[in-house]
């Protein structure tokens, strides 16, 4: 038998398939795509049916040169790419360079092991035209997209902005978030509660939910004061007392966007973060002995479906590991939603006996706390469920309803692996024992003043589950999409929310206006199920791009006649310049509204102002951060590529800046150094020492007052709920 070529796209998955195949096979990875748009032009030719103009992509010469040579001196071709859309495409422009004379064969890895390999290669497929039809359809739409939006973004606002399609969407609804908490007005109302003493001298609290018949909501505190009143003149009875056996079952394995959710959550890991790490995980990790070895199934995926071989492996785990009360009689099988490819498995360890703790000593601390979080979410849907002792107890006090609700857990069932988040506050509240009839004592009653809320901005988590809901995005792309908002500046990160920036309110509001169908959230998840039908072989990809740009062009054209230039436009204020007396004018600029004086350049004064939601212009005096030390003036804070600095207000008179100081010592001892706030090239903001290079302290962490109760060190840092000492050879870390 000749050799075969198999041709996979990453060097680690390389590296881990040579351990399961012989001297049969050589096997050479593309790092990645070897073909694409270029660069510095559209790439496709519209009038010839929206044909794409592929190129080597810069710096893969080598390796198609490479894999051209091989492919002659081989008897069969075989190439190993992700199965997703994105592999797809790999798969055929290394058809395509290799040359369609010999036979070329599709494997599918959905999971890199022995058996999982030797699968694959017994039963090969061939190349899938309509899947990558899809592909070419999407990266033709967004470089159509891109391409034709984003210049005139550089003629109108400001150069080296883009508009990506489905970036775009997200975008909106970050903005539109936004929008409605800042016209969120809140509603005053107050909660009684009263704490109840029973006759066997054990209390519990419970909260006024009805009057009569009907719902109370309680709008001042003057009602609140009266309901006291009248309550303090009553007996109290309990008046009824329900008790009831809830089991809740487990979740099922990780779908992509789950495992990206409940990474934020609990990991505080990025989409972009989790995915890359999944990948690593997929492909291969050296796990000692063993070598490299792939932990998980494919990452990229959108059906909670499992084989049957390994659930029969949990399920064996489970008996032997917990015994038999925590394995249901028969298997959990759940359902898919009916959006859902069902292309691949869920997310789940490829051997069930690799536990977290014995691969503990061999894993990074983020590839093992992402395995650790698959291996027991996946063993946990096989588990019993948990049973849960819900008691709900009405107190009556004339025409008053007081309600108790408490739970005890009675078997623990999954949750001794695994524990998901709690929707219910009153959860594990556990009541006392008590009758109904029981007359009990009222010990105190508390008014709480409390205000309606307004919607919570969007953290990546819960962006991604919007994106999931709406049907905009698929599993390849969710990560992509929330990190490119902020990879362009379009929305930033505070405390684990979006925010957008002015850059990116000014670029919503000008794609809403002009764009209506781009930033439209209904015709952008139309368009998704499209790409899934072109992949399903039942729509035509060219005449797919040939309805959507008809429109798009009419958009485009209109654009262009109408929107007018920020760069240039100027409008007189009523705002009097307080260093001529010269009337002020509004400009925009990619950090926001901001006023200069109209006797420019003679008069320099520069202001940064807010626009209020009733038009009217408030100016944000800059506050005092200290005194220049070259000529005396005042430092205020800027705002610069690289986040906040101080700058000296006699600027362009005084040139003088300063790293933005946090108000906290450098911890590391014998340095006198400030602790200041920097942002890397990547945009993450970092805190370091004012002395570097002298010092080199640096970190994620977000400063907190010491000192250290076991150095001494002025500062300590607050990361994942700990409290930490920072100090080089100290290690203190709260419990």
């Amino acid at each position: 038998m000749g050799k075969s070529l198999l041709v996979v796209e990453s060097p680690t998955k390389m590296k881990t398939l040579s351990k399961f195949l012989g001297k049969d096979y050589v096997i050479k990875a593309t790092y990645g795509h070897i073909k694409d748009l270029p660069k510095s032009k559209l790439g496709v030719d519209i009038e010839k049916g929206f044909a794409p103009h592929f190129m080597t992509v810069k710096g893969k010469a080598k390796v198609v040169e490479e894999l051209k040579k091989i492919g002659k001196d081989v008897d069969e071709i075989l190439i190993g790419s992700d199965p997703d859309r994105e592999g797809e495409a790999i798969a055929f422009h290394v058809a395509d360079i290799v040359g369609k004379k010999k036979q070329i064969k599709r494997v599918l890895f959905h999971e890199i092991t022995k058996k999982g390999v030797r699968d694959a290669l017994k039963s090969p497929t061939v190349l899938d035209e309509a899947k990558y039809d899809a592909q070419k359809a999407r990266r033709i739409l967004d470089r159509l997209v891109g391409y034709k939006i984003s210049p005139l973004l550089w003629e109108k606002v400001s150069y080296g902005l883009s508009a990506g399609r489905v970036q775009s969407v997200a975008l909106r609804l970050v903005c539109d978030r936004e929008e409605e908490i800042e016209g969120f007005v809140k509603e005053e109302y107050w909660v009684v509660d009263v704490d109840l003493g029973l006759q066997s001298g054990d209390t519990f609290k419970a909260t006024l939910e009805k009057k009569g018949d009907e719902k109370i909501r309680i709008a001042t505190q003057d009602e609140a004061e009266a309901i006291k009143r009248e309550v303090e003149g009553n007996d109290l009875t309990i008046k009824k007392i329900e008790i009831k056996e809830r089991h809740v079952p487990p979740q099922p394995a990780f779908i992509t966007s789950r495992l990206q959710q409940e990474a934020s959550r609990k990991l505080k890991f990025s989409p972009k973060r989790t995915m890359m790490l999944a990948q690593k995980l997929y492909e291969g990790v050296d796990v000692g002995e063993d070598g490299l070895t792939g932990l998980i199934t494919y990452m990229r995926t959108d059906s909670v479906r499992v084989s049957g071989e390994a659930i029969k492996d949990a399920r064996q785990f489970i008996n032997e590991s917990f015994g038999k009360s925590y394995l249901p009689k028969t298997p959990h099988v759940f359902k898919n939603r009916k959006t859902a490819q069902d292309a691949h498995e869920a997310i789940r360890p490829t051997y069930i006996n690799l536990t977290p703790e014995r691969l503990r000593p061999v894993l990074e601390k983020d590839l093992f706390a992402l395995y650790d979080l698959i291996w027991k979410r996946f063993i946990a849907s096989q588990m019993a469920h948990e049973k849960l002792k819900t008691k709900t107890v009405d107190v009556e006090s004339g025409e008053y309803l007081f309600v108790a609700r408490g739970s005890e857990v009675i078997f623990d069932g999954f949750t001794r692996i695994y524990q998901e988040e709690r929707e219910d506050e009153e959860a594990g509240t556990y009541l006392p024992p008590m009758k109904e009839g029981e007359k009990v004592r009222l010990n105190d009653t508390i008014l709480n003043q409390r205000f309606t809320l307004p919607p919570p901005r969007y953290s990546e988590a819960s962006l991604i589950k919007v994106l999931e809901t709406k049907g905009i995005g698929r599993p390849s792309t969710y990560a992509t999409i929330v990190s490119t908002v902020q990879d362009r500046d379009y929305a930033k990160k505070d405390k684990g929310r979006l925010i957008p920036t002015s850059l990116g309110t000014m670029v919503n509001k000008l794609l809403k206006e002009f764009f209506p169908l781009i930033v439209d959230v209904d015709f952008t998840a139309k368009m998704e199920d499209r790409l899934d039908l072109i992949e399903d072989g039942k729509k035509s990809w060219v005449k797919s791009l040939g309805k959507f740009y008809e429109v798009f062009e009419e958009a485009l054209s209109a654009a262009q006649q109408g929107m007018k230039s920020l760069k240039q436009e100027e409008k007189e204020t009523d705002i009097v310049c307080d260093l001529c007396g010269k009337k002020m004018l509004l400009r925009w600029g990619k950090n926001g509204e901001y006023i200069v004086c109209s006797g420019k350049p003679a008069c320099r004064n520069k202001k940064n102002v807010r626009i209020e939601s009733d038009g009217t212009i408030k100016v944000i005096e800059a506050e005092i951060k200290g005194i220049c030390e070259r000529c005396g003036g005042n430092l205020i804070e800027k705002r610069g590529r690289f986040g906040r600095f101080l700058a000296c207000s006699n600027y362009p008179d005084c040139k003088y800046t300063a790293p933005y100081h946090l108000g906290f010592a450098c911890p590391e001892e014998g340095c006198t150094g400030k602790l200041v706030e920097k942002t890397s090239k990547k945009k993450k903001k970092f805190t370091s020492c004012s002395r570097y290079p002298d010092c080199n302290f640096a970190t994620n962490a977000e400063p907190i007052e010491g000192p250290c109760p076991a150095c001494g060190a002025p500062t300590l840092f607050s990361y994942r709920k700990k409290t930490s000492c920072l100090r080089k050879d100290c290690g203190w870390t709260s419990e």
